[in-house]
């Protein structure tokens, strides 16, 4: 039952992280990027790996653009942020 309350915590906060501003939306974001992999791993191990994996895609679908900004970030290039 924790796991079903943080996952729908975690969709709740997404949401309200989404409706705020572009300049105000990195510091929540950035937090629900880092707790998303705990989450990811909690559901695979108490409901199922395949669970985790539908997740994952879920996750990924969700954050393409901070992640694609920080894969360019470690490739060493300088993306522009959205204003």
């Amino acid at each position: 039952m924790t796991l079903l309350f943080a996952c729908i915590t975690w969709v709740f906060a997404s949401v309200a992280c989404a409706m705020l501003p572009m300049r105000r939306q990195y510091v929540p974001g950035v937090i629900l990027l880092i707790a998303t992999p705990f989450l990811i791993v909690w559901i695979g191990v108490q409901v199922h790996p395949l669970a985790a994996i539908a997740a994952a895609a879920a996750f990924v679908s969700m954050f393409r653009n901070p992640l694609r900004y920080f894969f360019a970030r470690l490739r060493g290039e300088e993306p522009e942020l959205p204003k």
